[in-house]
């Protein structure tokens, strides 16, 4: 059997073990290890496991119960979990239902929900009403509850469209596309498409590259609870406009205005108003809409690295699990049930508090992740998610990523990659050359800061190569 196993607290400690195989001699693979330990900056804390798939599991447990931020690689115990306690069946439903003369949307936190299909829900209610709503209308947003941002993201980044809110009420991912233009003059302005209900200003300046340097001058977005945006800072010349995507703010004000337009645009008259929340009295459904499958969910969840989809059907699962409203809190805890109890892989010393991978509160052991990927292969035929992985080289998030699309290395993994600030992690599987799965390897690098390089020439990052290094042995290990 062979076996690579890599943990490092710092550059100067470094544990290796490893099983000697028939293609791997003990002196290359040391001399390989300290190579690819070699190429990351001295304080940079890193654990690496590479291991043949057999059916016994044999994990070295006294260097990989260290915690590491999982970043987006917790994808993939969300993609096990929602697949064992939801099933292929499951689909996110969005129902328009009637009470006397008001109705309701029932939502569902479908991520996948688009403005235009709840323009055609409410063109059913032309058929009741002859164009005319005399009650209200209610936006039910009662399935899902507590924070629509999990502890631990960052403020800085809950302006831009991957960490929208994971909402009940999800509209067009929750995301605003817009642009930016440079003036002459030295000002900015924006452009926004008429059929977002939102409000974006600036006053940033259109700067000289060397004046953005040389004044430590960025561009800035102050987003608000009533979904007004302002851009400040500076933003380097530029010929062409720079798009923009925005999260939006606050999804029940925002799913307010949109079913407005659209009721507008429907010619549909209403007396009453657009309320938030369950409707008095339960009315009978008139028309619904469902998302596609889960299988098909979870293929753009992991290729994507779709977080909103991850953090919805995170929810959904504490929903579900649990039959109360669901959250970040129970939907986590369900997360961890369900893989225990089905499993028997235990989770309980695991930190979770969203299922994207996007909270900084996240932590995970690499040992825990060994267990996953294994239970995953070993079961692959009733679960079926290792096709749902990106390709290395070839597709979803591994398509463009440049460790990844050497030859020798392009086609032959199956991973999810997973990064935040300072950490850069991948975990998967190495193919033989029939493409099935033959090893299993974790990469968790956090704390990497490289030291700035102010040249003329591109010079390759360090992780870049420590990457390369590390695939190739994935992929030999994999032969």
């Amino acid at each position: 059997m062979q076996h690579i196993f890599l943990a490092k607290l710092t550059i100067e400690k470094i544990v290796f073990s490893f099983v000697v195989g028939l293609t791997i001699t003990l002196v290359s693979f040391q001399a390989q290890a300290n190579q690819v330990a070699a190429q990351l900056p001295p304080a940079t804390r890193y654990a690496l496991i590479a291991k043949k798939l057999i059916d016994k599991i044999e994990t070295d447990t006294q260097s990989t119960n260290q915690y590491f931020p999982p970043a987006s690689t917790l994808k993939i115990v969300t993609a096990l979990a929602a697949k064992l306690e939801l099933g292929d069946e499951f689909r996110f439903q969005t129902a328009l239902t009637q009470s006397g003369n008001s109705y309701a949307l029932l939502f569902s936190g479908d991520p996948t929900l688009s403005s235009e299909n709840i323009k055609q829900l409410l063109g059913n209610i032309k058929s009741t009403s002859s164009g005319l709503i005399s009650g209200d209308i209610w936006l039910d947003n009662t399935a899902f509850t507590g924070y629509d941002k999990a502890v631990g993201w960052p403020w800085d980044i809950v302006g831009v469209c991957y960490s929208a809110p994971a909402s009940a009420i999800n509209i067009d991912g929750n995301c605003i596309q817009s642009s930016i233009y440079t003036e002459k003059d030295g000002t900015t302005r924006v452009y926004v498409p008429e059929q977002y209900p939102v409000y974006v200003m600036t006053d940033a300046e259109a700067v000289s590259e060397q004046q953005q340097k040389s004044r430590y001058c960025d561009l800035e977005l102050y987003p608000t609870q009533e979904n007004h945006y302002q851009l400040s800072g500076c933003l380097a010349e530029r010929a062409k406009p720079l798009p923009l995507k925005f999260a939006v703010q606050n999804t029940n004000l925002y799913a307010q205005r949109v079913v407005y337009r659209l009721l507008n645009q429907l010619g549909l008259q209403l007396k009453g108003e657009i309320k938030i929340g369950k409707m008095p009295k339960a009315g009978k459904v008139i028309a619904t809409h469902q998302s596609e499958p889960l299988p098909v969910l979870l293929d753009t969840m992991l290729k994507d690295s779709d977080n909103l989809i991850a953090d919805t059907l995170t929810k959904s699962i504490g929903r579900h699990y649990y039959q109360q409203a669901g959250s970040f809190n129970n939907g986590t805890e369900a997360i961890k049930e369900v893989i225990s109890k089905q499993t028997g892989i235990s989770l309980k010393d695991e930190q979770l508090v969203d299922g994207s991978g996007l909270s900084r509160n996240n932590r995970f052991q690499t040992s825990s992740m060994f267990q996953i990927l294994h239970y995953i292969w070993k079961h692959d035929k009733t679960l079926g998610l290792i096709n749902l992985l990106p390709s290395s080289g070839e597709s979803g998030t591994l398509q463009y990523r440049r460790s990844m699309r050497e030859e020798m290395i392009k086609g032959r993994i199956k991973a999810k990659s997973g990064s935040l600030y300072g950490t850069y992690n991948m975990a998967g599987y190495g193919l033989d050359e029939k493409g099935k799965p033959s090893a299993v390897f974790i990469q968790f690098v956090t704390d990497y800061f490289p030291p700035e390089v102010d040249s003329e020439v591109p010079v390759e990052a360090p992780l870049v190569t420590f990457e390369k290094s590390f695939y190739r042995q994935v992929v030999e290990l994999s032969k």
